[in-house]
């Protein structure tokens, strides 16, 4: 009911039509592959974030057998051609690296990395100027040897750290594995200023995406984990824990329904204009868009119909008509028309006969009825390597979001976006001094007219690996706007008006007010 509301709204403003979207792959000079056995077959993920305080986007890059990466983002100037330098630092440069994620953990408003590995996990204290020094002992933090693919954090109520979630695959440790020997995942909280042992997260069913989401605006953040059903076989499922003070997983009796897939990636976002997050989902095989039942009353999910154009479970082009296997999913509006598109970064697993070998990524475009079409081939990214993770980023600050693809044992992908005549944009980076200086949890939402979009603001998600950049809005025609905040504490900030083609960096004040551009 709620799609059919929103998509007759859409053709009643009747949108003119936008420019098809166009991507340069760049010679980026920078010699970096996602390597190893069979423990890198999964992850390769690329965290984007602004380490630096010059408002573009670096990039650290998961390298499995071979050194991680710390590339500096040195475009000469907004709009300019993208380029990137290797600035790795020796702390940084480790191998066994599955993934990353950028956040502010001790919330002194510079952006700090946690990275996922095969072997024992470490947190990063961003120091300013792309710097970086492992945590103290006295944060609490500590790993053991995991094979960990996935990451999610959050505040929860009166916390003075974030809660993280450690996704774990497969029991390297088990004689019996690797089928049937799922390893638990892990919870970390925070007990004032540090952590303690972590609280064990079971049954796990080896999970490749993990993601903190608001799913119902019910003003907490709940656990959804996507699980790989290669190798949990049989009596797993996707999951969703509720977090109270005992966590615990939502079953029937809440609405929600045992799902079981090839699970890689979870994405999240907004696309039907309702204010609640939709889930995306890539698996080995079909890729699926759920919408929530809000009738339900709880967490209860079902697929987008199959003529919606969003299931890419096989190649489209190539001659390969196996099975896809999807990675890393990320929205974005690539064309700025108003409307997010989807990209999936692609690739068989290694050399599984059951699934496509050439199996190139995906950019579906949606379209004014809300229907999604392929359009990477045209686009210039539907690259036959073995892609993982992936980053839409806006690269070059001129409105557009680029990408970055990491690749099994294939070079690092880097593509501008030269979109022409693309639609109007909005750059939006948000603020709050002490504890979560980033605001995880908030929600923005803009409005022009009777359009209204919404954003909830998370770590987490994606294959391995995510982005702490501004946050993108495609505007459309829309040349007057306005926009406020729900704070990670619920309260609202009052309307703020703006222009568009604009990136606004917006701070919390204490007053009424409570919303400063600075």
């Amino acid at each position: 009911m709620r799609y059919n509301i929103f998509f007759a709204s859409l053709l009643l403003l009747a949108a003119p039509s936008f420019a098809e979207v166009r991507f340069a792959q760049l010679d980026h000079g920078i010699n970096h592959q996602y390597t190893g056995d069979w423990e890198f077959f999964v992850g390769g993920g690329v965290s984007s974030f602004d380490c630096n305080g010059d408002g573009f986007a670096e990039l650290f890059t998961a390298g499995g057998s071979s050194p991680s990466r710390l590339l500096a983002n040195v475009t000469a100037s907004r709009g300019g051609k993208i380029a990137f330098t290797d600035i790795t630092p020796i702390e940084l440069a480790l191998t066994r690296v599955s993934g990353a994620y950028a956040l502010d953990i001790d919330s002194d408003g510079k952006l700090d990395l946690v990275i996922l590995r095969v072997g024992n996990n470490k947190m990063f204290r961003g120091l300013g100027n792309c710097r970086f020094s492992e945590f103290p002992q006295s944060l609490g933090f500590a790993s053991a040897d995991h094979w960990t693919t996935a990451f999610s954090a959050t505040w929860e109520a009166g916390a003075e750290l974030p809660t993280l979630a450690f996704g774990n695959y497969v029991d390297r440790q088990n004689p019996q594995g690797p089928f049937e020997a799922c390893a638990d995942n892990f919870l970390y909280r925070p007990i004032s200023d540090h952590y303690t042992n972590p609280l064990r997260l079971t049954p796990g069913f080896c999970s490749l995406s993990v993601l903190f989401s608001d799913w119902g605006r019910r003003g907490r953040m709940d656990l959804r984990i996507s699980n790989d059903r290669h190798y949990y076989v049989k009596g797993g499922s996707e999951q969703l824990w509720a977090m109270e003070s005992v966590p615990r997983l939502y079953d029937t009796g809440d609405g929600w329904q045992d799902y079981s897939i090839w699970g890689m990636g979870i994405a999240s976002r907004d696309i039907t204009g309702d204010g609640l997050p939709e889930i995306f989902l890539t698996s080995m095989g079909d890729q699926k868009l759920q919408l929530l039942e809000t009738a339900a009353g709880g967490p209860r999910y079902h697929n987008a119909s199959f003529d919606r154009g969003i299931t890419a479970h096989r190649p489209f082009t190539g001659g390969d008509g196996r099975p896809s296997t999807g990675w890393h999913a990320e929205f974005a509006d690539f064309n700025n028309d108003g409307r997010d598109d989807i990209f999936i970064a692609k690739g068989n697993v290694e050399q599984m006969p059951s699934s496509a070998m050439r199996d190139p990524n995906n950019l579906l475009m949606q379209n004014a009825d809300g229907r999604f079409v392929e359009f990477a081939e045209i686009a210039g990214v539907a690259s036959p390597a073995r892609g993982r993770g992936a980053a839409t980023v806006d690269l070059n600050l001129d409105g557009l979001p680029d990408l970055v693809v990491v690749n099994r044992r294939a070079p690092l992908e880097i593509y501008q976006n030269t979109t022409r005549n693309a639609g109007n944009w909005l750059l939006v980076s948000l603020h709050q001094s002490g504890i979560n200086s980033r605001a995880i949890g908030a929600w923005i939402e803009v409005q022009s007219g009777i359009r209204r979009w919404y954003r909830e603001v998370t770590v987490g998600g994606g294959h391995a690996g995510g982005s702490a950049s501004d946050h993108h809005f495609g505007l459309g025609s829309t040349d007057k706007l306005r926009l406020r905040v729900i704070w990670p504490d619920g309260k609202p900030s009052h309307w703020l008006e703006l222009k568009p083609d604009q990136r606004i960096r917006l701070k919390r004040t204490t007053g009424d007010r409570q919303l400063v551009v600075y």
